[in-house]
């Protein structure tokens, strides 16, 4: 982790003040010292501007992502408005920061507990025939048969996580199955001519 600026280009600018040197050394001192994990900062800017015995500090940082950040302090004083302007950017850049965790986080998931009511049988349950019950298509699904290699037919099976796979053989020009087997290996099913 990173947590100093190096050689990070830092422009201080006066409006109507004179920037003296010790001003601008705090200032730049204080924008590289700015704790640098996330968003990195590729340029900043520093803008001290004095009007009616009111100090003003603005700082703009523009970062990696296109992010920019600023912020800007009016004190009595133009050091406690640079103390100020850099604690407000750095609470804004971990607010940023943070953000960017958060939508990043997979959610969590709330398992819930299924209540299964208890029920007490009898030792001797009489035995009652069983109807006969006719198997029925519950459910039909468009499939769509596409010209694959045996290879390129697993890739296919993988990516969709499916438990097998219908194509048309590209090498041998007639309709396969792959499947995958108990022992995590792939098995094959392919027509053969009488």
């Amino acid at each position: 982790m990173q947590v100093k600026n190096i050689n990070l280009p830092i422009t201080v600018t006066g409006r109507h003040v004179s920037v003296t040197e010790p001003m601008r050394e705090y200032a730049e001192k204080k924008v590289a010292g700015l704790h640098l994990d996330y968003p990195k900062i590729i340029e900043a800017k520093v803008l001290l501007n004095v009007e009616q015995e009111r100090h003003i500090a603005e700082i703009i940082l523009f970062c990696a992502n296109h992010i920019v950040i600023e912020a800007h302090s009016t004190t009595p004083d133009m050091y406690a408005s640079i103390d100020e302007t850099i604690s407000k950017i750095a609470r804004r850049m971990r607010k940023h920061k943070t953000r960017m965790l958060k939508s990043h986080r997979p959610r969590k998931r709330t398992k819930e507990i299924r209540q299964i009511p208890e029920a007490i049988f009898p030792p001797e349950i009489p035995e009652e025939p069983e109807e006969e019950h006719e198997p029925v298509i519950v459910h039909k699904e468009n499939y769509k048969i596409k010209h694959l290699f045996s290879d390129e037919a697993i890739m296919d099976m993988e990516m969709n996580e499916k438990p097998f796979i219908l194509f048309h053989d590209a090498k041998t020009d007639k309709l396969s199955i792959i499947y995958r087997r108990e022992d995590g290996d792939y098995g094959m099913v392919a027509p053969v001519e009488e």
